[in-house]
């Protein structure tokens, strides 16, 4: 579905996206399947030539990125794509080997649905030789478009599987209310994925422009379209809807974009578009809906109203075509490729087809095999350490909270209460979703995918009105990442992450705290930053904090958010620190809490000795940094500059730490090292 402004707030974004070859001692086998043990911290990946106090990602990880170039296939690599990479194209490439070896399975079984949709991607001389064809319906409804009212009625058919235009519509819980689903409204329609890329003046971002145009014509070409120009035409109607769109930093506001109408309002905000039609198509029942921006649907009228029938035709096979290149014939394929793999963020070569297979079952059926992953590889003795690891964070911040100096008893009492209300998920669902009534074919591929398509809109639309399901999971077992959900008040942390070098049983406690309790961490801070510091313990948009408290937290993020906006990642492209505020904050968050739990679990005991010769304190820094060590393409850095909400590894790991007096004196590092800041520009949160 398309993302509402009731966002979950993931650990990483885009980053396991692009995992792909290579191993290390970071991916050796552990779990279920292995007993090898993984060393804590390798000290080969250290290059000592650098100061832990003047540059600590490339001292903690100068060697490792040195002996780990990015593969050919990839567009960063670091942890995060290695252990992708390790639970995909290696344990479930044997799970779906496994299961692809069984004959006559049971139609509408989970292991008949994954062996023949690998089977299906598999097939590329019936994907060759039925060319576009499966396209063609789609086609010839957009082809008898005559009038706006036709256009808006073929759009709702086209964004029921999956296909995008300008709105897009999606079923979540009420940010206001948020025991019940309800229907929200989002703008979208750019093929560049923000409107910064339609702006920029730079060369770098010209040159992406320029060869989008270039793109979509080659794209109509292969299909065998006739249109003139499209694609001038398309970056031209793209652009005008970017200007009226709001930036990824406004759209971070849950206040401002969120504005419960009724249903007939859209009516009176855009006159000229069918709304009828296009819920309809979409099987849409409601009589309420949240508006993202009002501005925007009206806007986007005038603009559709202005537009030749032609032009906005034009632009539907155009968001058809590039939807389902990856499951087109090869050449289609292949200039998909070009454009969004090579130009858009530096990659050099596809992966094989049978790891895009791999990748693709887990796209379209990742519940299924996340059951088969989870029960394989996730033992439940990782449940029960993590669970403990948890309510330790927890504990450490609620005595965080007690010793804030800028916050109130009264907001304290609330924190408090937020805090106690925070629930967790670990590993993978207590019940699985029945996936049976999807039909999928060994020798129709893009029917599979509509197939799929139709499944998950059919199950989110049918949420709206309806309570909300708090046990459903937004994640699969296998996914490398974690996330907060502000309208349930939890953290969900996926088998996939509970590996090394994340976690990592065989390792001394510093390593670990440095990686797993920072990452959980993480995800509490995430209900106190500045979009969860907005939901109460119920999940709910409401204010509990007092005006003074309020402002001296806004006082605090807005000098830390300058000083990431300081920092800059390649000439011309310096962080965005309004967008990347909540991810910087709770890392800020994550690093603290961690340190002050690793400390407190010693009370009592005998502090650790040295490790290697390193400190316990330096240890749980070496941690830090090992799980976000990263190398990326400059193509890469700008895209994740420009639109996601993560800063770059290298900032995750040396933008906080100047921030933290624990840090300075772990390294023994002395004003003038370039890691240190005077006290006057720290910023402490919680």
């Amino acid at each position: 579905m398309n993302k509402t402004n009731a966002v979950k707030l993931p650990l990483l974004a885009a980053m396991i996206t692009f995992a792909a070859c290579n191993s290390g001692s970071s991916t050796q086998e552990h779990g279920a399947d292995s007993t090898a043990k993984v060393p804590a911290f390798p000290l080969a990946d250290l290059d000592t030539t650098y100061k832990a106090c003047d540059d600590f990602d490339n001292f903690v990880n100068g060697g490792w990125k040195k002996n780990n170039p990015i593969p050919s296939t990839e567009s960063r690599w670091g942890a995060f794509n290695i252990l992708d990479k390790q639970n995909k194209e290696v344990r479930l490439k044997g799970i779906i080997e496994e299961i692809s070896s069984k004959k006559e399975l049971k139609k509408g079984s989970e292991e008949q649905q994954i062996a023949d949709y690998y089977a299906s991607y598999m097939d590329t001389a019936t994907i060759e030789k039925r060319g576009i064809t499966p396209l063609q319906p789609y086609l010839d409804k957009i082809n008898a478009v005559k009038t706006l009212a036709d256009w808006s009625n073929v759009s709702g058919e086209l964004q029921k599987i999956g296909v995008s235009s300008f709105i897009g519509f999606g079923a979540e819980a009420d940010a206001k209310d948020s025991k019940m689903n309800v229907l929200y409204q989002g703008q979208s329609g750019l093929s560049l994925g923000e409107k910064s890329y339609y702006e920029r003046q730079d060369s770098a971002t010209k040159n992406v422009r320029s060869e989008f145009v270039n793109h979509v014509n080659k794209m109509f070409s292969l299909a065998g379209f006739t249109d003139a120009n499209p694609g001038a035409t398309i970056l031209g109607l793209e652009s005008q809807l970017a200007k009226i769109q709001l930036s990824n930093v406004e759209l971070r506001d849950p206040v401002k974009t969120y504005n419960r109408s009724a249903y007939a309002e859209l009516k009176t905000l855009a006159p000229d578009f069918d709304w009828d039609a296009f819920t309809q198509q979409q099987d849409i029942k409601t009589d309420t809906i949240v508006l993202q921006n009002k501005g925007y649907i009206s806007n986007a009228n005038k603009l559709l109203k202005a537009t030749p029938i032609d032009v906005l035709k034009l632009y539907a096979k155009w968001q058809l075509l590039t939807h389902f290149a990856g499951y087109l014939p090869k050449a289609i394929g292949d200039e998909n490729f070009h454009f969004f793999g090579t130009v858009m963020t530096g990659r050099k070569a596809q992966k094989t087809r049978p790891e895009k297979a791999i990748r693709s079952t887990d796209a379209q059926l990742g519940m299924p095999l996340g059951k088969l992953f989870a029960k394989k590889y996730f033992p439940e003795s990782s449940k029960e350490k993590v669970s403990q690891m948890i309510e330790n964070v927890r504990k450490v911040y609620g005595e965080r909270i007690d010793q804030l100096s800028w916050m109130s008893d009264s907001t304290k009492a609330m924190a408090h209460k937020k805090l106690a209300a925070f629930t967790y998920k670990i590993g993978y669902p207590d019940k699985w979703k029945d996936y049976s009534s999807i039909s999928i074919e060994k020798d129709k591929l893009l029917e599979n995918i509509i197939a799929s398509a139709l499944y998950e809109h059919k199950e989110n639309i049918g949420k709206i009105g309806k309570p909300v399901d708090k046990s459903e999971w937004g994640m699969t077992p296998q996914t490398v990442n974690a996330y907060y959900n502000p309208l349930n008040n939890e953290v969900v942390f996926p088998a996939g992450i509970l590996q090394p070098p994340f976690y990592n049983p065989d390792a001394d406690d510093a390593i670990n705290y440095g990686g797993i309790i920072a990452v959980i961490g993480h995800e509490f801070t995430h209900g106190f930053d500045d979009q969860g510091s907005q939901y109460d313990a119920d999940g709910n948009l409401k204010n509990w904090w007092t005006k003074a408290d309020r402002d001296n937290f806004d006082k605090l993020t807005k000098r830390y958010s300058n000083y990431f906006s300081s920092l800059e990642a390649l000439p011309g492209f310096k962080i965005n620190g309004d967008l990347t505020i909540g991810e910087n904050v709770a890392d800020l968050g994550g690093l603290t809490l961690a340190f002050y739990g690793l400390k407190k679990s010693f009370e009592g005991k005998e502090e650790p000795k040295p490790v290697d010769g390193y400190t316990w304190q330096q240890r749980f820094f070496l941690g830090w940094a090992q799980v976000w060590h990263a190398n990326i393409t400059d193509a890469a850095l700008r895209n994740q500059i420009q639109t996601d909400p993560h800063s770059p590894a290298r900032f995750r790991i040396n933008g906080p730490l100047p921030h933290l007096k624990e840090f300075q004196a772990a390294w023994g590092c002395t004003p003038g090292n370039k890691m240190v800041l005077p006290d006057a520009e720290r910023v402490v949160i919680w």
